[in-house]
């Protein structure tokens, strides 16, 4: 069964380029040079925003919105029995109001850091930087109403399936038939 999935970042990054009222903003904020040909000069704005915390604000306050509006719009026209919503900054940002449950993967940071180094192309002192600018980890976990752990130990796609059955089975019940959903690391 497919599960459709709305990543945050690709999102972000769409509306970066599609949102009129965003890339107003951006310029008005960051200056009309931080779109060059109608591309997002990413590095630039990087630079600005990740040393200066109050810039980093500013920009979370102008992209969350519309992205949390984008994520909500596509969620309405979905039709599978449920879906998922990835986001980094589920928490920060407020994009988890309104969700029935958050799902949390814990990793190592030693793993953590590799991956984003990896994913981004960026220095371990920028992933760092970066990470400590977030709600810490085991507070982030105890928030979720899942954990998956993601540790080269235990296997996810057990855990991920787990919760695929509560999941599914919950929607297909929805008056609770026997069905729960307890809140609890996996």
């Amino acid at each position: 069964m497919y599960v459709p999935v709305n990543y945050a970042d690709e999102a972000s990054k769409r509306l970066y380029y599609t949102d009129k009222n965003l890339i107003a903003s951006m310029k008005e904020n960051f200056g009309e040079d931080i779109y060059t040909n109608e591309e997002l000069n990413r590095s630039k704005l990087a630079a600005i925003v990740f040393n200066d915390p109050d810039k980093l604000e500013l920009l979370n306050r102008l992209v969350h919105p519309p992205t949390i509006r984008d994520a909500e719009e596509w969620m309405s026209q979905q039709t599978a029995p449920y879906v998922i919503k990835e986001a980094a900054l589920l928490f920060e940002s407020g994009s988890a109001n309104g969700l029935d449950y958050i799902i949390g993967v814990q990793a190592p940071s030693h793993y953590r850091i590799k991956r984003v180094m990896e994913r981004d192309g960026i220095r371990r002192e920028d992933v760092i930087s970066r990470a400590n600018r977030q709600i810490d980890e085991e507070i982030k976990m105890r928030l979720c109403d899942f954990v998956i752990v993601n540790n080269d130990q235990e296997l996810v796609i057990p855990q991920v399936l787990e919760l695929h059955s509560k999941f599914l089975e919950a929607s297909l019940n929805p008056s609770g038939g026997g069905t729960s959903l307890s809140h609890r690391p996996l």
